[in-house]
């Protein structure tokens, strides 16, 4: 039997996904009182049942301590039960902006301010968060791609990549993205913008890309930056980072950051073991 946990923030996406669990065959249990853990995994258990696959979803919730699940999900660790943990995670400013439009309030801060919520959520899941053996962030994720990664742990059964990679191009004019990680201006580039042939394409465009890129310098940039990225992304990984967002800017976002995050991203892509997506924030803007 396949046996999943299914925890994490408040607001980061866990009952879609035990949603698409149920979807692809999970028998799912949502908010069982604690107390119940134990004999509801006893009963699931049992030898030549019919059910194979079972996703238990844990919410931190105030009318029940949330360090004795944690207690008794070890104690059924020590008693030869397995089951995996699948921690959903999301930025604060992700998470306090889908409160805000859905106008709910926080279960462990019902009378008070959101962020303290949060912040007190954040607290007691860290433990947790330690011990689980996948952790999708949901922060730039589209309903499509958290299914993707559903799919491809759970149904495809393939390697897990604990680091997500967003390359975003982006135009400084319109402000540098507030998630970024790393930001790389590439305004140093001659600007397609001023070729009048090339000002109203962008660089997703051949024309575009040929003429940034037969710049030496483009060359040599987007050389020592995946240099970079090959020594940076193991170390992430290491430490126990699950997303990593790079920015590469140039004035507004549709020539020349768009060129170098297309070229970083295709060198990056399948390259380790880690995942990879691309965004164009600004290209569209003004059109």
């Amino acid at each position: 039997m396949r046996f999943v946990i299914v925890t994490g923030m408040s607001g980061s996406g866990k009952r879609t996904a035990m949603k698409m669990l149920e979807d692809v065959g999970f028998y799912c249990v949502d908010n069982l009182p604690v107390p119940l853990i134990e004999k509801f995994v006893e009963l699931v258990a049992t030898p030549n049942g019919e059910i194979s696959k079972v996703a238990l979803g844990l919410d931190v919730r105030a009318d029940q301590p949330f360090g004795d699940a944690v207690c008794i999900l070890d104690k059924l660790r020590e008693n030869g039960y397995l089951f995996e943990i699948l921690f959903m995670e999301a930025n604060d400013a992700v998470l306090l902006k889908r409160y805000k439009e859905t106008r709910r309030m926080h279960p462990l801060s019902p009378e008070g301010r959101v962020e303290e919520g949060v912040r007190k959520e954040r607290e007691i899941l860290q433990a947790v968060k330690k011990k689980a053996d996948y952790v999708i962030d949901t922060s730039n994720l589209l309903t499509r791609e958290l299914k993707e990664e559903i799919d491809h742990i759970f149904v495809r059964n393939e390697e897990y990549n604990s680091l997500m990679v967003s390359v975003i191009s982006f135009g400084f004019k319109y402000g540098i993205p507030a998630d970024a990680d790393l930001v790389f201006d590439v305004r140093f580039l001659p600007n397609p913008f001023y070729i009048d042939e090339l000002k109203h394409k962008t660089g997703n465009d051949k024309e575009v890309r040929d003429y940034v890129m037969n710049f030496p310098e483009a060359s040599v940039f987007l050389n020592k930056l995946t240099d970079m990225m090959d020594f940076l992304i193991p170390n992430y990984v290491k430490e126990g980072k699950h997303q990593l967002v790079i920015g590469i800017g140039c004035t507004g976002g549709k020539h020349r950051s768009v060129t170098l995050a297309n070229e970083l991203y295709a060198g990056m892509k399948d390259r380790g073991s880690y995942g990879t997506k691309l965004y164009h924030r600004d290209i569209k803007q003004g059109v």
